[in-house]
């Protein structure tokens, strides 16, 4: 989400207005500079391009000064930092010296402070993408012709399994804009941030009620960065309480994807545990393990209910097993749409949970950031989350604090009873969706009441067999239909893992389910002969406007491709026809120079440089 933003801004401006806005906040830098040395002051670097730092005796009494008047900046012992930028003016450069008590410099000559060896040489930005959206008309225009090729919970449900898409309600994104939020520095002077402060630490508490933790911090950018810092409280208790030796841990095979890879970054040794036929933590496998590695077992990641769409029965009992030999009990937050007044990670007997903002408390989905993956702690782990001396893994106190205020709202405008009430209909929808297909495909992992959790998964893997269709052609063919894809082949290959949330109706649902049902019809003409078992409606998918466009050359008739099933909304037309996705991942493109053309000579120089 932010790197769109960026973009959009570079694409506005363009090479040469980028280069004129750096140049403006390097000369408005430069003129401070110059004005504070006439004045007696010591500038700490010769070269610099929007940052300054004035050596004084006086920088408290200077910052007490500048804060007086409502002005932040960087001080630390007898050192003042100031930074500038495009929106610095002439009346802020003139309260700025002011507080100096300096004159601004007489001379209109500014010298560029950046030596010629550091002023860039090459050319950048030269695609003509960036010399043809200038205007604010065209570049509203721009992207709206991008918008229109995301299908987005504006046209349809996503139902995209551990991912939780649920509704972003506008009422919860409207403080983003408010200044009074959005143009707050991260590292502020807590005089200034009094309002932000109280709903921070009202999210916190919220959150550690909502878990039944004790302490919860908002730092982690990423649902994974918090696994990660959940990881390091657990493993600075055990170095405080002497027991370094605990490196292992118990990861089953129903733990969300991230659990590895977060341990293995820890410096942990996993230990996979099975699971049962039916999705749950398999108890012997776990005690087994139990007993061969009690000394050195550090922690149990459990996901609940599990990737699989399963409440483990057993998960006070597999919790206990854990603690009796002295371990921890990391609870991955994933799937806490499905817990929310309901039950707990306390409750469990979990020690540390990490949560998903994005998922369960509606902050948007930002393809990679902003984030949030607070961590809730049980008190005795408390003393082992980020602080200034300890375990800090962001550079801001707060993480990305502007989007808190989309959870602190959706909670708030929620209450417990509504909270509650989404995690049921999140369930129910599950189990209704699940009802509805199991006559037409194969759901795993069900309890011994047939019933799921709050997602689901079908079995595709029957259909490579019986008609040659894989799950990458079913879900190609559902974007003919209007809709995102589920989850493909994760956890288990050859399936679609769905998760409707609480924010689809039941009409919704049904069209959703009519689509996968028409779609198995279709499969079934294949495998029955009916159809042609590669020029077909499935491996064709998705369709395009293109192929209006052009010749049809196609077995069946239009009306089939675009129209599977009569619909009255607005039909959600596709891009681009199916492409080999796998391509780039197999055909690496090195853009460096080649090694070959270069000289030993200018490798060393390279090198020595």
């Amino acid at each position: 989400l932010l790197a769109i933003i960026n973009s959009f801004y570079v694409i506005y401006h363009g090479q040469e207005n980028l280069k004129e806005i750096a140049k403006k906040i390097h000369l408005k830098t430069s003129q401070v500079s110059e004005a504070l040395k006439k004045n007696g002051y010591h500038i700490k670097h010769n070269e610099f391009f929007d940052t300054i730092t004035v050596i004084t005796t006086a920088a408290e009494e200077l910052t007490k000064k500048a804060l007086d008047q409502g002005i932040e900046w960087h001080q630390t012992k007898n050192e003042i930092s100031l930074s500038f930028n495009e929106c610095i003016n002439n009346e802020d450069i003139v309260k700025i010296l002011d507080i100096f008590s300096a004159t601004p410099s007489s001379s209109n000559l500014i010298r560029l402070s950046i030596s010629k060896q550091l002023m860039r040489q090459t050319e950048y930005l030269t695609q003509p993408l960036f010399r043809v959206h200038q205007s604010e008309t065209k570049l509203l225009r721009y992207i709206k012709q991008l918008e229109t090729k995301d299908l987005s919970l504006t046209h349809a449900m996503i139902p995209l399994g551990s991912c939780t898409m649920k509704l972003n309600g506008t009422t919860e994104l409207l403080s983003l804009s408010n200044n009074n939020f959005s143009n707050i520095h991260p590292q502020s002077n807590p005089k200034f941030t009094s309002g932000y402060m109280e709903i921070i630490t009202a999210l916190e508490n919220y959150l550690s009620d909502i878990t039944g933790f004790d302490k919860t911090s908002l730092q982690p950018n990423s649902g994974a960065q918090g696994e990660f810092l959940g990881l390091l409280c657990i493993r600075d208790y055990f170095k405080r309480i002497g027991e370094n030796n605990r490196t292992i841990a118990f990861i089953p095979t129903s733990a969300h994807g991230t659990n590895p890879a977060s341990a293995s970054l820890c410096g942990l040794t996993i230990v996979p545990i099975k699971t049962t036929p039916n999705g749950e933590i398999c108890l012997d496998d776990l005690n087994k393990k139990t007993d061969q590695h009690k000394d050195n077992l550090a922690v149990l990641m459990i996901t609940y209910p599990s990737t699989f769409g399963v409440f483990d029965k057993t998960i006070q009992t597999i919790c206990n097993t854990v603690h009796n030999v002295g371990a921890q009990v990391y609870m991955d937050g994933a799937n806490m749409n499905a817990q929310v007044g309901l039950t707990s990670p306390a409750t469990i007997g979990a020690d540390v949970c990490h949560l998903n903002l994005h998922k369960t408390f509606c902050i948007p989905h930002g393809g990679g950031g902003p984030g949030v993956g607070p961590v809730c702690v049980k008190e005795h782990l408390a003393p082992y989350l980020p602080s200034k001396s300890n375990n800090a893994i962001a550079n801001a106190p707060y993480g990305s604090a502007s989007i808190c205020l989309i959870s602190y709202a959706y909670i708030r405008l929620m209450g417990s009873m509504h909270l509650k009430e989404a995690t049921q209909v999140a369930i129910l929808n599950a189990n209704y969706i699940a009802k509805k297909l199991s006559p037409h495909f194969e759901i795993l992992y069900k309890n011994e009441n047939h019933c799921v959790a709050h997602e689901l998964i079908i079995n595709c893997k029957p259909f490579k067999k019986s008609a040659k269709v894989t799950v990458e052609d079913i879900a190609k063919r559902l974007m003919d239909y209007g809709f995102h894809a589920p989850t493909m082949s994760w956890p288990v290959p050859d399936t679609l893992m769905i998760e409707p949330t609480e924010s689809e109706d039941k009409h919704e649902i049904d069209r959703f389910c009519n689509a996968l049902i028409q779609i198995k019809k279709e499969i079934d003409d294949i495998a029955q002969g009916i159809t042609d078992p590669i020029n077909n409606t499935l491996k064709n998918a998705p369709h395009t406007p293109h192929d209006i466009a052009n010749d049809w050359n196609y077995p069946y008739h239009q009306s089939q491709a675009f129209f599977p099933i009569p619909i009255k909304t607005p039909k959600f037309w596709p891009s681009v026809n199916r492409i080999d996705s796998a391509h780039g991942d197999r055909n690496l493109v090195c853009s460096c120079q080649n090694i070959t053309t270069t000289t030993n000579v200018e490798l060393y120089e390279t090198n020595a440089k």
